[in-house]
């Protein structure tokens, strides 16, 4: 098998993409092709931090438009990532795949408290670790999340894996004529405030030089193909 060209990687899972064709929810076909991908990965000997989205299941920016007090749609939000973190990890445990779901909000029942080291110490050995809750704070999505643990965590490339399969100049499903970048800068991302991630997580990574691949999750073997480095998606750096 081809040797990586990334050896410690977080990937940002969207939760829109957990739902698959079904819209919401969780797609049981689509979880499980997941695992397969991660567990076919993981025999590259990577390591390997996953964050998680909820916009399957509730998205607490579209419920504070509609007038709900915005901290505590967020924090619903939150909630929502961990039920697709433990999804995730069974799936995952069904592919013989050891991993531990760290989430910043502490539920001691069902998951870890997040702790840097302690998350660090089980990527060394060979866990995936899924980091729910986002960043544990309301009006913070869980891209800036995604962003920040890898910073925390010393991942060489923050991988974030949608529906579409890159990152356009305008929206592919809408527009016939969307042309798709396969690299472009941080600064044209926000300058042209291109659909990938939020601003604060593109700035972060940004600042701390952390480049980011949009990929299409759904394709099979997709996520293999990023961390091995083959040409797929949209690289920002």
């Amino acid at each position: 098998m081809k040797e990586p060209k990334y050896k410690k990687v977080l990937l940002k899972l969207s939760g829109e993409a957990l739902a698959g064709q079904q819209g919401t929810g969780i797609n049981t076909t689509v979880i499980q092709q997941v695992a397969k991908d991660v567990a076919s990965v993981m025999k590259l000997n990577i390591q390997l931090g996953i964050v998680i989205g909820g916009g399957n299941i509730f998205r607490g920016v579209a419920a504070s438009a509609q007038g709900m007090d915005r901290a505590s749609s967020d924090y619903m939000g939150m909630l929502a990532t961990v039920i697709n973190a433990l999804a995730l990890q069974d799936a995952l445990e069904k592919e013989n795949v050891p991993t531990r779901v760290q989430t910043a909000i502490e539920m001691a029942e069902i998951a870890e408290p997040y702790i840097r080291r302690r998350a660090i110490r089980h990527l060394e050995k060979g866990r995936v670790v899924i980091f729910g809750a986002g960043t544990g704070n309301p009006y913070f999505t869980t891209d800036t999340a995604a962003a920040l643990r890898a910073m925390e965590i010393n991942a060489e490339i923050l991988m974030k894996a949608t529906k579409v399969d890159g990152i356009y100049d305008k929206d592919p499903m809408k527009h016939k004529d969307a042309v798709k970048f396969d690299k472009i800068s941080y600064i044209e991302v926000l300058q042209r405030r291109l659909a990938l991630m939020d601003l604060t997580a593109v700035i972060l990574c940004m600042d701390n030089k952390l480049p980011i691949l949009s990929f299409d999750l759904s394709g099979s073997g997709n996520i293999l193909k990023a961390i091995q480095g083959d040409t797929i998606g949209t690289l920002v750096h």
